[in-house]
This record gives structure tokens, sequence and C-alpha cells, in this order.
């Protein structure tokens, strides 16, 4: 007793001469059991998500999870010396033993972390190999321990800035309006909360997001380097368009200008060919979502697109972005007898879309599929063109967004075709939620494939082996995929598909843990493009596939899919990638 009065009397002169000292000491001094916890949750950050992950990408999930760790143990410790040790004339133990046990508490939570530090490297290397990537080293993995500390450290040191805030709240509280003791901390806490809150969501991110939109639509007025004005009348910016090329934005301007003419699909298909449609509107393109949408039916009607034999309409991703592989495998199989149509409904990119626009998102979906659709039921039923849907990524969620379910599909459409879907989504989550008992979550099995089917490559498509209905929906994803899988829901719940044997690409060593599997496959969102083709969200010339499978001409073969393929990827090696 006498030696815990000593260094109380000594902390108290240490406050008197030095208070800002004693403070900012207080931001590093951590408790015992907070550390053990700590140490836990990041071996738990450590092992394999749905991505290889570099140590930076690994150093801030790390430091997040332990952090996580680092407030759970101390909860817990509290709660123990409240209800059980407080009670207890043994406890504190002798000053000797709780040093040691304090030092032992320590040298474990190192030794655990650099063991498990070693088994990682191993797990990513191992992963990296199972996507054809490059691996990491043993010796630079070692770099996230200090990053993870670094960062826990932060987080910490943030969440005492507030605690201390509250307390410095409850006392003038008590001070000025004469709130009792025993309310005037749990108010004071709230109080900071409530503004912390408020300060973020209110004008933090309210301004970051404004100085997003502002940034990128500062790029949006740029044109990427070897993009030319279309000559040809069938594409939107053209001397002949109602658009006007500067209007288009950046990936508008991209989506009219590539692809093949007539003369390169005739020399790959070897067979005459028509000169392709590509119908976009930018948002510059016109005032109002009413004025852009009457604008793409009147060029639709100008090129042409109602005379073709297929009309796909392309929900977009945030930017307004269309897939290059997927719009050139569209019409090299039509051998350009196909109209593209698709608008641009924001500056941000798919990511921030997705978390600040998601409902802008689903109704500009809704406007353009409804607008295209509404005109095309104007034409003969004999001459008009196959309509079908494409999205990718965000892109599906927009095109779902305009169906009330798979029966407005079928009523709409002649086929679907969607890649990468979010999460998020109603429509695929209801679909794969009452997926046929006994069908994984990865690999979902809807009505014994009637009508909708799930697939993460070509082989995939042709499951089950039974008949598939006309008009026909596809899913495409992988089961590497960080947007197919990421949710809020993985902070406290284990998902179907981490309880059930992993899909291809995927290491049977990932496991389910609490808060940290969210950080996980957060971090890998970041990388989700960034691996070879076939993994993740990174869906290459699958795309063919799917597109095949839901609408290729009468008599095509699977010599003609490969065919497309090799031209596909040939044009992929010359002009690289685009996103």
């Amino acid at each position: 007793m006498s030696s815990g009065r000593t260094e109380e009397t000594r902390a108290d002169r240490l406050a008197d001469k030095h208070p800002f000292v004693l403070w900012a000491w207080g931001l590093l001094r951590l408790d015992f059991t907070g550390i053990a916890f700590a140490a836990l949750f990041f071996c738990w950050s450590l092992t394999p998500s749905l991505l290889p992950r570099d140590w930076l990408f690994q150093g801030l999930i790390g430091g997040i999870s332990a952090a996580i760790g680092y407030g759970v143990g101390t909860a817990i410790g509290w709660a123990v010396y409240r209800f059980v040790l407080a009670t207890r004339a043994w406890w504190p133990l002798p000053r000797r033993y709780m040093q040691a046990l304090k030092v032992a508490v320590v040298a474990l939570a190192i030794l655990a972390a650099m063991v498990m530090l070693v088994y990682a490297a191993d797990w990513q290397r191992e992963l990296s190999a199972l996507m054809n990537a490059e691996g990491t080293t043993t010796t630079g993995y070692i770099r996230t321990g200090g990053l993870s500390m670094l960062v826990a450290a932060a987080i910490i040191s943030m969440w005492r800035v507030l605690r201390d805030l509250g307390r410095l709240v409850s006392r003038y509280l008590i001070r000025w309006l004469r709130v009792p003791r025993q309310a005037a901390l749990p108010l004071g806490f709230a109080l900071v909360a409530i503004l912390t809150y408020a300060l973020v969501t209110g004008v933090l991110v309210k301004e970051l997001y404004a100085f997003a939109n502002y940034a990128f639509s500062s790029q949006n007025d740029t044109t990427r380097a070897g993009v030319v004005q279309p000559a040809a009348r069938e594409k939107s910016g053209s001397p002949a368009s109602l658009v006007s090329w500067d209007s288009l934005g950046f990936e508008g301007r991209n989506f009219v200008s590539r692809g093949l003419d007539a003369q390169q699909l005739s020399q790959a298909n070897g067979a005459p060919a028509k000169e392709p449609i590509r119908v976009y509107a930018g948002l510059a393109s016109a005032p109002t979502v009413d004025e852009r949408m009457d604008l793409l039916v009147d060029e639709l009607e100008r090129t042409g697109a109602f005379e073709r034999k297929v009309l796909v309409i392309i929900p977009t991703t945030g930017t307004g972005w269309v897939n290059p592989t997927a719009a050139q495998a569209m019409e090299l199989v039509h051998n350009g007898d196909s109209a593209l149509v698709a608008a641009q409904y924001s500056y941000l990119p798919s990511w921030i879309s997705f978390l600040a626009d998601r409902e802008k998102a689903a109704e500009a979906g809704k406007r353009l599929i409804d607008s295209v659709h509404e005109r095309w039921l104007t034409k003969p039923p004999q001459t008009r063109p196959k309509l079908y849907v494409y999205g990718e990524s965000l892109g599906v969620q927009s095109g779902e967004g305009a169906f009330d379910g798979l029966a407005d599909i079928r009523n709409t459409v002649d086929g679907v075709l969607w890649v990468g879907p979010p999460n998020s989504n109603v429509l695929w989550r209801q679909l794969v939620s009452r997926r046929d008992p006994g069908s994984p979550e990865v690999e979902p099995v809807y009505s014994d494939g009637l009508v909708v089917r799930f697939a993460d490559d070509a082989a995939d498509i042709a499951k089950p082996p039974g008949p598939w209905w006309p008009p026909r929906v596809l899913y495409v994803q992988h089961p590497s995929d960080p947007v197919v899988w990421w949710s809020t829901d993985l902070i406290f719940e284990r998902p179907d598909w981490l309880a059930e044997p992993p899909g291809d690409d995927r290491l049977p060593q990932m496991r389910w843990f609490p808060f940290v599997t969210f950080w996980q496959v957060s971090a890998d969102l970041a990388n989700a493009a960034g691996v070879p083709n076939g993994h993740g969200h990174n869906y290459g010339t699958t795309v063919l596939d799917g597109w095949v499978a839901i609408a290729a001409p009468d008599g095509w073969t699977t010599a003609d899919t490969e065919r497309v393929r090799a031209t596909l990827v040939a044009i992929a090696d010359t002009q690289g990638p685009e996103k």
C-alpha cells in the first residue's frame, strides 16, 4: 500500500510541475490486458484474406485490428476487475509478481507477433502463387509489425484524447450547471461523441466529398493520350452527332473513340461487318437528367440503333467507365451489327460512388434503362433489335435498380450479363439467400439454373447441365473478388462463404474473426483489380464467355469464341489497360 501512495505522490508532483507532459505520457501508457488482446487481434489480422497484401496494406489493417483488440481487452480487463478481482483479498498481487506478469505479457505478445509474421509471409506467397502474382519475402514482411504498432498507437492516442475531452466537459457540467457527478461523466462522453460524429459526418465527410467531386470533375475535362474524335456518324461525339465531343467527359470520349471499326471487324471475323454504333451522354451533354435521356434516345434514332440486331444498355460505374473488353467482345461477336448505349451520372470513381452515391447509381440505371426501353417499345416487334443489359461492378447495382425483381427483368429485356456484383445489391442478395439447398454461397444455384446462373469462369456457366430458359440472366463472380463479398455484416457475423469449402482461388486457411475480417476484406477492395486476369475484380475475357452464353448468334461455335478471345487479347496487349 505504501508503494502505491509513493507512486501516487510522485505522479501528483509531476502533474503539478508538468501537467502537459503527464497528459502526453498518459496517451502512450498502455493497459496490459489491452496489450494481450491487441496482440491476439493483430495475429488474427495476419491470417490470409481474399487477395495478396503487401506489407503496407497489412500494416494498416494490423494496426487497426490491434487498436480494436486493445479496446476490447481494456473493456474486459475493467469488467473482470470491477466484478471479480476488486472483492478479492489477494488482489493486487505483490509488486514483483505484477511486474513479472507484465513483462511476460509483453514478451509473449512480441513473440506471437513475430511467429505469425513468418507464417503470414508464407501464406501471402502461397496466395500469390495461386493467382500467378509475385509474392513477398519474409524479411520484407517483417516491416508490417513496426507499421502496425505506429497505426495502433495513433488510434489509441486519438481515443484517449476524446476520452479526456469527455472528462473535461463533465467537469464543466459539474461546475457550471451543477449536474450531479454520477450523471456528468456519461453526459460529457455522450456530448463529445455526438459532436465528433456530427463533425465527421456533417463536416469532414461533406468537405471530402466536395473536394473529391471537384478533383474528379477536373479530370473529366481531360482526354486520354491517343484518344481522338471519331469521324464515323455511328458514334456520339462525331461531327454528325447530336452530342458534342467536348461534353462527353473523360470516360465518354474513351468509350466512343475506342473499339474496332467495320474494316477491322471484317478482318478479325473473316466476314463483311457493319460499323458498330456507340451512343453516350456525359454530364455536360445536357443540363438535366431528362434532357440527357432525351438526347440519348434521339442519338439512338439518328444512328439507326433500333435497326441493328442487338441493342445493349450499359449502366456505368461512377465516372461513366465502360469496360473496353466487354464492349469490344459484344461488337466482335455480332460483327458490328450492334448498338451500345451508356451515360455518365457522376464525376466520382466507383469506390467513392459506392460509399456516397449508391442511391444515385440505382436511379441513374433506372432512368437509362426505362428511357431506352420506352423508345424501343415503339418499334415494330418483328424488326426491333434484341434488348440486353450489361453491367460491371457498380454498374450492376445501377442496372439492378431499374427492375422490381426477376420477373420484371424477364418481361423487359432479352438477357442480362452482370459482372462482379457488389454484395449490397438487393436482387443479388435475394437470389443468393434463396439458393437451392446444398449449393454453396460462393457458387450458388438458383432454381436449378433454369433462369438465373452464377459462374466463376466459362466452365461454370454450363452448370448445372440442365435447361436454361431465355431470357437468360447471368452473374459472373470470382470467389476472390472483395467487391462481391465485402459487407459490414463481416464485423460481427461469419458469412456462409467462410464457413463452406473455399472457391478455386481462395486459401482454405482464411478464417472469420470479428472486426478483423471486415478490415481485411476492406483492404482487399483497394487492390481488387490489381491482380491477374481471372482473380479478384479482374474478369479479363470471361465477359466474352458470359456474353456468348447470353446472346450468341445462331450457329456460334467454340472456335468462334476462341477466335474472338485471341483478338481481345491482342487488343489488350496493344492498347494496355484502361482502368
